[in-house]
């Protein structure tokens, strides 16, 4: 298994009152399955997914990347299991402003050691059809654009995992679909695992699985799989 997730839980203080947002929750995604995160807003899908990465810790309950257990690693060693292993697309882009299109792809390629970062991540953005952008900032490129450097920022280093949270959450229908049909079809190129949080059915029913989040509570949506209590 690519990732596994074991008894996950999280809870926080709300107002001096514990509040759970998520229950004890179990699954594993398997090398080069596509898996959709679906449910309404409040409903645990980005926390989830932010705890997947490491990014936050779960309150019990483990999340095993590559047979490592994320809460074993210090934060210094979790950050450079994520650079080996993970990429990360955002609904907010979350571009670095000062830095160019391919200085933004260039970088995760240079932080794995790659000696031929800039050559790569030139490669990368002429895949996303922004081989004319290369030297732009981010706040010259439109919405759309900007998806397109994340994608490419994303998959350049070669990850086993890709995680991405509303990735048209913040684009129109049209340039969406886009974005979704380009990242559908790097995926399957690469045979990366994906798994995607989105609030679109549309987009979720492209993957292999659908995992249904409700209050903190997660389920699959067909019979491929069952939920481990």
């Amino acid at each position: 298994m690519v990732i596994e997730v074991r008894d996950l839980a999280k809870r926080v203080d709300s107002g001096g009152q514990p509040l759970t947002i998520l229950h004890e929750i179990s699954f594993a995604v398997a090398a080069g399955e596509t898996v959709a995160i679906v449910g309404a807003s409040g409903s645990g899908k980005s926390t989830l997914l932010g705890l997947m990465a490491g990014l936050d810790q779960p309150s019990s309950g483990a999340v095993i990347l590559a047979g490592e257990n994320l809460g074993a690693l210090d934060e210094d060693a979790r950050a450079v299991l994520r650079g080996r292993l993970l990429g990360f697309v955002f609904q907010t882009f979350q571009l670095l402003p000062s830095l160019t299109a391919i200085e933004n792809v260039m970088l995760p390629l240079e932080l794995a050691g790659a000696a031929n970062a800039r050559s790569e991540a030139e490669r990368w953005l002429q895949r996303v059809g922004l081989a004319h952008r290369l030297k732009h900032y981010p706040k010259h490129l439109s919405g759309g654009e900007q998806q397109r450097v994340a994608l490419a920022r994303a998959f350049a280093p070669g990850p086993r995992l890709v995680l991405a949270d509303e990735p048209t959450g913040n684009l129109d229908a049209v340039t969406g679909h886009q974005v979704i049909e380009l990242m559908f079809a790097i995926n399957a190129e690469s045979a990366t695992t994906l798994i995607l949080v989105t609030h679109d059915e549309e987009i979720a029913a492209r993957c292999r699985r659908r995992l249904r989040m409700d209050a903190g509570q997660l389920e699959e949506v067909g019979a491929e799989w069952r939920h481990r209590s």
